[in-house]
């Protein structure tokens, strides 16, 4: 029985794009001569479908494009990802289903028994849990077929009651098949591997994993499809952030090669390294850019070009993914910005080779500050002065935006985000954030990581002091602890949830761990305003972060 994993990039909603996708995989599986074709989870409608599961014009169409892709399910067997109706009165309506065609037939439908409902995942919102689990049978083999959250109840401290694989195994299964959209974060893929290393060494069978690839809004699946042997081996993975089609016979992956250590190798981070998976953050970025435009029908990009360290990573992250004739680059100084800003600026676009426009805003600062002169009332320079720079500049890039038709890149940090670092409607405007998810000194590796051919961002754009140029002299850290140091904080009560005691103990000082968490806390009303933001990490701002407004926790 040769198995291919047919790992694609679906679209939420477009359902005659993902069916004509998947019939292609079934077309191409079939020239491989594959006997069965394997697709990710819930691939017919894309994933996460969120509320429109709710609709149930949403759900027809669904069913409708499952009868169009069994009639090319005859001599080839098909496993698709869609949503099932609950025929019991009992339940939620719906249940993650793994779809068997053949025959030009559904043979047979597969529940998810799992149901994540943490972080980015809320499916227990939509989905019924499976409450039966059978084998199917197939060509003289019996398939145990999963769906992504189904496999990952292994270990100590357990978040389920019960795990399908112990419930499968009592039907003697030959193989293990596992439907997945499984998201990255940058220290999720060796623990995705280490999860199907241990289902194949607990219960000795093989293990086809499809996961899908491409970008969701603010989610990003990285692909990374992989292939075990019964003795714990990869014998095969499909590339990360691209499609790709890949199989083999099950027969040899039943009894060869030497099992490997079932001890796991993956240590999770406890601690935030700045270079850690860089690449794959990049990859990451591009791709969320790439897909967030395309999906949406957008070509053009536009952002505010600062001569910093964020707006240049931006900006060389942009280029690629959208080409640099599409991103339009504007640099907007003011009385208290420095030559050599501009400077750099200028020399980052002519590297990049896109278009740049250079509009200074003192005349139209100073018109705002004599409008607000009598309402001041002669107090002292202070932050309102500074962030009616930033709104400026803000008015302006959406004035370019609602005129030409862009799409406003958002260049704030995670860093920034986190303490509050940042001006509401000013430098905090935009349609998609690109580095909201990334860490100050992760800002960095990733323009060290951009210029390691050649100097694309300007040395000097990341040798200097990172300032908002606000004030005269102004420096990030006049308001702001050192980033090296800042970060490793925030990385500690934001990705791992540890309290001010732990982090104390961890040797931070308690007067910057208290100080620290507060900025945290009290600018949740801000992030709450923010635009969707590519996550990279484990637990970013946005729909997998939620915490009240208005809570006094640590204020």
């Amino acid at each position: 029985m040769k198995i291919i994993l047919a790992q694609q990039n679906y679209h939420i909603g477009n359902f005659e794009r993902n069916t004509a996708r998947i019939i292609e995989g079934i077309q191409a599986a079939k020239a491989q001569g594959a006997d069965l074709v394997v697709f990710s989870e819930l691939c017919v409608c894309g994933y996460p479908p969120r509320d429109f599961l709710e609709f149930e014009d949403f759900i027809a169409q669904s069913y409708a494009a499952i009868n169009q892709i069994k009639q090319h399910a005859t001599d080839i067997a098909v496993l698709v990802g869609a949503p099932a109706r609950n025929p019991q009165p009992e339940g939620k309506d719906l249940f993650n289903a793994a779809w068997f065609l053949y025959e030009g037939e559904v043979k047979h439908i597969v529940h998810k028994t799992l149901l994540p409902t943490y972080d980015v995942f809320d499916e227990y919102r939509y989905f019924e849990p499976s409450f039966e689990w059978n084998v199917i049978p197939f060509k003289g083999k019996k398939l145990a077929v999963t769906i992504c959250e189904d496999i990952w109840n292994l270990g100590e401290n357990l978040l389920y009651r019960i795990c399908p694989m112990d419930k499968l195994m009592e039907q003697q299964p030959d193989v293990m098949i596992n439907l997945s959209a499984s998201p990255f974060d940058y220290d999720h893929d060796e623990d995705r591997k280490e999860i199907i290393r241990a289902n194949v060494l607990k219960y000795r069978l093989p293990m086809f994993y499809c996961n899908t690839v491409g970008s969701q809004t603010e989610i990003v699946f990285d692909g990374g499809s992989l292939i075990f042997d019964a003795q714990g081996n990869i014998v095969k993975e499909l590339p990360y952030f691209e499609e790709a089609m890949g199989g083999m016979d099950l027969e040899p992956l039943l009894h060869n090669g030497s099992v490997v250590a079932e001890t796991s190798s993956f240590s999770p981070l406890t601690s935030l390294e700045f270079e850690h998976n860089i690449d794959r953050i990049y990859d990451a970025l591009v791709l969320g850019i790439r897909d967030y435009f395309g999906k949406m029908g957008f070509t053009k990009a536009i952002l505010g070009s600062s001569g910093g360290i964020d707006s240049a990573v931006t900006l060389a992250i942009a280029c690629d993914a959208l080409g640099a004739d599409n991103v339009r680059a504007v640099l907007m100084p003011s009385p208290y910005s420095t030559e050599h800003s501009v400077d750099d600026a200028v020399a980052l676009s002519e590297n990049l080779k896109n278009p740049y426009d250079i509009i200074r805003i003192n005349t139209i600062y100073e018109t705002f500050l004599q409008t607000l002169e009598p309402y001041f009332k002669g107090l002292p320079f202070n932050v309102a002065e500074e962030n009616t720079q930033s709104r400026i500049r803000g008015n302006l890039l959406m004035g370019l935006s609602n005129k030409f038709g862009y799409i406003l890149l958002n260049t704030s940090n995670k860093s920034e985000l986190s303490t509050g670092y940042g001006t509401l409607y000013g430098d905090m405007a935009g349609g998609l954030s690109v580095l909201g998810d990334v860490y100050k000194m992760q800002v960095y590796a990733l323009a060290r990581y951009i210029n390691r051919d050649k100097e694309i961002i300007p040395q000097n754009i990341i040798d200097k002091a990172p300032s908002a140029e606000l004030r005269p002299g102004q420096k990030d850290s006049d308001s702001l602890p050192d980033y090296a140091v800042l970060d490793k904080l925030l990385y500690q009560y934001i990705e791992r949830r540890q309290g001010p005691r732990e982090i104390v103990a961890q040797g931070f000082d308690p007067a910057l761990v208290s100080r620290t968490l507060k900025m945290v806390n009290a600018n949740e009303y801000k992030r709450n305003q923010f635009c969707p933001i590519i996550r990279v990490s484990s637990k970013a701002f946005g729909v997998g972060r939620r915490v009240p407004i208005v809570g006094k926790y640590l204020i």
